[in-house]
């Protein structure tokens, strides 16, 4: 099994895939949020040592799911560069597997608070949202109602106990009026949902489409454990 049942938000079918995307089936749109690339070297430029790997591991997850699903269009939530100056400390190889995949559907930038000026050479198109059908596809979650909103930004994580193991993984959050997507980045950290910043994003009954490594697994909050 590779994939999670059907995700509703506002009477639209999603679907949770377990790299942390969202596959829209009847718009054949894939969804991620937060790539963050250039992160490592960020860090690396600061003297904190990160194998400088993240960018290229990320892209490759990416390919590979776009190879699987066709999508006519890509739909990436912001945040895609970590910084402004990512696009010139990234390696000639992964800047050129980037502009091949920008070339290979309709791509659209939502910018994010890390790039709000995402850069053109790569292609593709630059938005600070998109409105498709019943959804709005945006960087920041807003206050709620915010009803269709497929948003990223805080990196959702949950963590649940099983048979006295604790598993925490990223997941997707969702009332079935909106969804906040995780981090796709290599090195996205993750903010769990039980966290005072979606306090008020998400009501009481809400779920966390949690993401194992074949599998995307719907947990109620009820369940869930804080941090």
């Amino acid at each position: 099994m590779s994939a999670s049942p059907a995700l509703r938000v506002c009477g639209a079918a999603l679907t949770a895939l377990p790299e942390g995307a969202l596959w829209w089936e009847a718009e054949r749109m894939l969804v991620v949020a937060d790539l963050h690339l250039e992160k490592g070297s960020a860090y690396a430029a600061r003297g904190i040592a990160l194998p400088p790997y993240d960018t290229r591991a990320t892209l490759t997850r990416l390919e590979a799911l776009m190879a699987r699903h066709q999508p006519a269009r890509l739909v990436a939530l912001g945040d895609s560069f970590h910084d402004s100056a990512a696009e010139t400390r990234m390696d000639g190889e992964d800047a050129r597997t980037l502009a091949r995949l920008t070339s290979r559907t309709d791509w659209i930038w939502i910018a994010g608070n890390h790039d709000p000026v995402p850069p053109r050479r790569f292609g593709g198109t630059v938005m600070h949202e998109l409105r498709a059908g019943p959804l709005t596809f945006r960087h920041e979650p807003r206050p709620a109602p915010a009803t269709g909103e497929i948003a990223g930004h805080l990196h959702p994580c949950a963590a649940v106990r099983v048979r006295g193991r604790r598993l925490r993984r990223r997941c997707v959050a969702s009332d079935g009026t909106r969804a906040i997507m995780p981090a796709f980045g290599a090195y996205a950290g993750g903010l769990n949902v039980l966290d005072v910043a979606y306090g008020n994003l998400l009501p009481a009954g809400f779920h966390a489409w949690m993401m194992g490594a074949r599998t995307v697994v719907p947990v109620a909050a009820h369940r869930l454990e804080g941090d």
